[in-house]
């Protein structure tokens, strides 16, 4: 029975000790902004890597979400609403939750993984050692640049998603359901508010810190060679995509 608190307390103080890295790792972060402008370039190219080359995935991923969306929306109206509403009700569950939430999942797996894999590779080939040695701060040169480029392009990443996934969700209205577009959007135009536009968008920013931080995080603690590497990519993903999840919980009492 001791062995297993032992265990447990164990746990619970490395569970303790990585939060903390963590925040230390954000409060590096806040510090280094000052040094944005020295950043840009990195920052910029950082941007491209994140937002234009996610717009393929994120674009399948969205129009199939709408496209889903209005099916699963017709069969719950279906008796007891008119389809006049299916509109309305899609695109407001797309964009207060579908949109931010799978966008958040989809970068998680696809820039979140990456970053812990680069940085990894980075750590267990001494690359940040030989920074540390000519001065250059790791966190400054490295972390600053992918954190602010996930803030600033996930709420441009989930608006073009919501919009290619209502799009979908027209296509599926009109040409299944023989819903019309001025019914269609008209519902879209009468169900929609600006506050629900407002809180995905703070959620997406929320979702894209948290993914770029754990993947720093996990990135700068990789040890191991390849097969470490390779733990941290999978570690990185599913932190992210579990930690979106929660959060989106605890957001979503908090706007509602």
């Amino acid at each position: 029975m001791s062995n297993l608190f032992q265990k447990i307390g164990k746990k619970i103080l490395d569970l303790l000790q990585e939060i903390g890295q963590v925040a230390a790792l954000f409060f590096g972060i806040i510090k280094s902004l000052r040094m944005v402008s020295k950043s840009r370039k990195i920052i910029f190219f950082q941007m491209e890597h994140i937002g234009v080359n996610s717009i393929p995935l994120v674009s399948i991923i969205a129009i199939f979400t709408g496209a889903v969306s209005a099916w699963q929306a017709a069969y719950q109206l279906k008796g007891i609403a008119p389809m006049s509403f299916l509109g309305g009700t899609t695109s407001r569950a797309i964009i207060t939750e579908l949109g931010p939430v799978l966008t958040g999942i989809v970068i998680a797996g696809r820039v979140g993984a990456s970053i812990a894999a680069e940085l990894g590779t980075m750590k267990v080939t001494e690359q940040i050692d030989a920074l540390e040695t000519m001065a250059i701060s790791p966190i400054r040169y490295l972390a600053m640049p992918r954190f602010i480029s996930s803030i600033l392009t996930m709420p441009l990443l989930v608006i073009f998603a919501d919009t290619i996934a209502v799009f979908g969700a027209y296509v599926v209205s009109n040409y299944f359901l023989g819903v019309s577009f001025a019914v269609f959007f008209l519902s879209v135009k009468r169900f929609f508010k600006i506050s629900d536009l407002i809180s995905g968008l703070i959620k997406t920013i929320v979702f894209g810190g948290v993914t770029s931080l754990l993947g720093c995080h996990i990135g700068f603690r990789t040890e191991g060679g390849a097969e470490g590497v390779g733990l941290s990519t999978i570690k990185s993903f599913v932190l992210s995509a579990a930690l979106i999840l929660i959060l989106d919980y605890f957001l979503w009492m908090l706007f509602y």
